[in-house]
């Protein structure tokens, strides 16, 4: 299981850090924006790229680039959702996402305002189309960014954090310890698993709130 774990690790690590950092941004700029979020797996690119840092630089550009990826993202998402949001919700990708996801992420943005950006940006489907959502709504631009990125550093951080800690311990023990990839599996699961149910707890909080609409101004939180 070492062996594999060292060639899979290896691999990762032979990707120019330069290279390795700007892909997970624009993974990460792809699953905030224009529902490329839907198939886009920007939380597994950025987990993979944080497996191979080796050094504290290249563990904050990774993660400021993650940032900077979701903040960019989903400020197109916003811009588009302001000029275009109408048409491509009805659009033939628009009706692939479903009307009631649609309907909930207006009512969720509707009652509970930048609360729900800063939630959203934690959630599948809701985090590629709020920014859409916003744009068609009453909330204003600077208002978005502001919750947006508290959540965004909170997630690139998280993931980053893992990735570099939890290849780190391998590489450390690896010399020292057959069963080092087993130590190494368990901090990706246990982390999954907690993120897991995070974003369970957050999603019956998001449903409990999209339910019913709002008062037609996001600007206002309702309780």
């Amino acid at each position: 299981m070492n062996e594999f774990l060292d060639g899979l690790l290896g691999w990762v690590q032979d990707v120019d850090p330069v290279l390795r950092t700007v892909i997970a941004g624009l993974f990460i700029m792809l699953e905030t924006s224009v529902l490329i979020g839907l198939v886009v797996p920007g939380d597994s690119v950025a987990l993979v790229a944080s497996t191979a840092v080796s050094s504290p630089v290249e563990y904050f550009a990774l993660a400021l680039t993650c940032i900077a990826g979701a903040l960019l993202g989903g400020s197109i998402g916003f811009w588009i959702g302001r000029t275009f949001g109408p048409w491509l919700r009805r659009s033939r990708a628009g009706r692939l996402i479903g009307e009631k996801n649609w309907q909930r992420a207006e009512n969720f943005l509707d009652r509970r305002g930048g609360i729900a950006v800063f939630i959203s940006r934690f959630l599948p489907v809701l985090h590629s189309i709020t920014p859409l959502t916003v744009g068609m709504s009453t909330l204003r631009y600077r208002t978005f960014i502001a919750w947006l990125a508290p959540a965004s550093t909170l997630w690139a951080f998280a993931y980053v954090s893992v990735g570099s800690a939890a290849a780190g311990t391998y590489r450390e023990l690896s010399d020292q310890l057959s069963y080092a990839a087993y130590i190494f599996v368990g901090i990706i699961v246990a982390f999954l698993v907690l993120v897991w149910i995070g974003k369970k707890a957050l999603e019956r909080y998001a449903a409990r709130h999209g339910e019913h609409p709002g008062d037609g101004d996001a600007r206002t939180v309702e309780d």
